[in-house]
């Protein structure tokens, strides 16, 4: 079962693999954490402030955070 979550990251974009950290260093929260497994970039809880970094500082632009209507 496949749960939505604030950030999600594409897997295709995504070059964790290639030893990229941006994202999970950007997240004052330290929400996101690297998938060894996969080699790709995660949210280990769900806690996101949607203060954005991740998805603006990420490289490739393999984050996307999605703000909930009430918040924007």
């Amino acid at each position: 079962m496949k749960v939505k979550v604030p950030v999600s990251i594409d897997a295709e974009k995504c070059i964790a693999s290639k030893g990229c950290t941006v994202c999970v260093d950007v997240c004052p929260l330290d929400v996101l954490v690297i998938d060894v497994k996969n080699g790709v970039a995660l949210m280990q809880y769900d806690e996101c402030w949607y203060c954005t970094p991740c998805e603006v500082d990420c490289p490739t632009h393999a984050v996307t955070v999605e703000i909930p209507y009430l918040l924007k």
